[in-house]
């Protein structure tokens, strides 16, 4: 039965790619594997932040998710396997169903009242917090409400929002990792300690930080290491750090950045690929079809370590005010990634079970030893 259970446990290379810039809202682009095919909807510049029945208001950086709406007041519940969302009409003059418009179509939700003579927008959102079966949707209206039912085309996850947002994505996040940790890695190491911190806060995880514990140990800072030792030797103590974290779990752990760093190469990931990876990228790609095509050549050519990771996320330019914006991405990316194979956070957990051996993502049965492995694991690839 064992054996069985690791034969099967193969899981794909990661593949999601989100892109930021300080002047656009993020973008997320379609980016997969040989195996899996991820698209995430491309956000407008405003955005709200809903919570089950408060008053809307406005967020003041770039986010994931997008929606407009002129209503001041919703109600939400999850019913397994739907949800319903009740919208306040009192004060709008709705006469009818005829003067209601309700459209919703995967993760996407508009719906509209005629208000003298034209229609008004209370809802337009490509962000639902997950698909729906568009063709079971139902809307009436009880008193002074509009009832939506959304059907889900996934029964079994949790909505703790209609809408994906930060708020939603951290508390739905929990369910889906199942307390699985994360590496945050990338060229530099301030963005990934900012971001690090902002996704431990949310998720209620234990926030880690590489270069804190080796100046600790050390007694000496990072820079002064890699002028006196040399850069090898901080990769290598990077990765007996990583080492002993492996087994953690509940952690969001902050890597170091640059040559010096173990994530940057490509054979110091042995125990790196025990919990979820997000890459960090800065790029100076203008637009997202340059930003694809620069991830495309990185997964192809596997030179750079970072292109081991489950996520990236392209950044253009850096802003600390926008960490949270930042963290919100990796949390929808990986939100898919985990949807699109439930069995990646026990994969993982078999994988620290076995030792982290290095055989990720096709994990080998018990007395497998590496320094006898003669196969490699295949690499992500993008379609043409």
């Amino acid at each position: 039965m064992i054996c069985k259970a690791m034969a099967g446990a193969i899981a794909s290379a990661s593949a999601t790619l989100c892109f930021f810039s300080l002047q656009n809202p993020i973008k997320t682009l379609h980016f997969c594997t040989k195996t899996h095919f991820f698209h995430f909807p491309k956000p407008k510049v405003s955005a709200f932040r809903w919570n089950s029945v408060r008053p809307i208001t406005p967020l003041h950086s770039f986010s994931c998710n997008s929606f407009s709406t002129n209503t001041t007041h919703y109600e939400f519940s999850d019913g397994s396997s739907e949800v319903e969302l009740r919208l306040q009409l009192d004060g709008l003059d709705v006469q009818g169903a005829k003067d209601i418009f309700v459209d919703a179509d995967g993760t996407s939700l508009t719906v509209k009242v005629r208000q003298a003579g034209s229609f008004s927008t209370l809802i337009d959102t490509n962000s639902l917090f997950e698909k729906i079966k568009p063709a079971e949707t139902i809307w009436y209206i009880d008193d002074d409400q509009l009832v939506i039912n959304l059907k889900k085309q996934d029964p079994d996850l949790k909505w703790p929002d209609v809408m994906e947002s930060w708020e939603s994505l951290s508390a739905g996040s929990m369910q889906l990792l199942k307390g699985t940790s994360i590496y945050i890695v990338g060229d530099s190491t301030e963005i990934n300690q900012k971001v690090a911190r902002e996704l431990a806060l949310a998720l209620g995880y234990t926030p880690l930080d590489t270069r804190e514990l080796l100046e600790t140990f050390a007694k000496q800072t990072i820079d002064w290491w890699v002028l006196s030792e040399g850069s090898d030797s901080v990769a290598e103590a990077e990765s007996a750090i990583l080492e002993s974290l492996s087994s953690h779990v509940r952690a969001v752990v902050a890597t170091l950045g640059g040559s010096h760093g173990a994530a940057g190469r490509t054979d110091r990931w042995r125990h790196l690929y025990s919990g979820f990876t997000v890459w960090l990228s800065q790029t100076e790609a203008i637009d997202e079809d340059s930003a694809k095509e620069e991830a495309r050549r990185h997964i192809q050519d596997g030179s750079v370590g970072y292109s081991n990771a489950d996520v990236v996320v392209k950044l253009q330019g850096w802003d600390a005010d926008h960490a949270k914006s930042v963290a919100q991405a990796s949390l929808s990316a990986l939100k898919q990634l985990i949807l699109s194979d439930k069995k990646l956070p026990d994969k993982k957990s078999l994988y620290i079970r076995l030792g982290c051996r290095g055989d990720w993502p096709n994990i080998k049965p018990p007395g497998w030893d590496p320094s006898t492995a003669t196969d490699v694991p295949p690499s992500a690839t993008l379609p043409n």
